[in-house]
C-alpha cells in the first residue's frame, strides 16, 4: 500500500532558526516533492513565525530522519500526516 506523507513545520522564531531549518531541508531535498511556506507579512515587517508544509516523496526511512533532524532544532514543532492509498 502506498503512503503519502505530509509534514507541517511550525517555526516560532524565524530569525533564530530559519538557517538551521533550511540546511535540514536542503539535506533532504530529494525527498521533498512539494514545499509551501506560509507566514504573515505587512509592508513594514516580516512575521517572526511561520509554517512550512512538505509533501514527501520516496523512502519512509528518510522521512523519519528528516523529521528527527527538524525536531532537534529549538523553537520547531513538527506534525505529520500519513495517508494510505490504494
Amino acid at each position: 500500500m502506498k503512503e503519502t506523507w505530509v509534514l507541517g513545520i511550525n517555526i516560532s522564531d524565524r530569525k533564530g532558526s530559519v538557517a538551521l531549518v533550511q540546511n535540514v531541508l536542503a539535506k533532504f531535498g530529494c525527498s521533498i516533492r512539494t514545499r509551501l511556506g506560509l507566514h504573515s507579512t505587512d509592508p513594514s515587517a516580516c512575521a517572526g513565525c511561520g509554517l512550512i508544509l512538505l509533501e514527501l516523496y520516496g523512502d519512509a526511512t528518510e522521512f523519519l530522519k528528516l523529521e528527527n533532524e527538524l525536531l532537534l532544532i529549538e523553537g520547531i514543532e513538527v506534525k505529520k500526516m500519513v495517508f494510505k492509498q490504494g
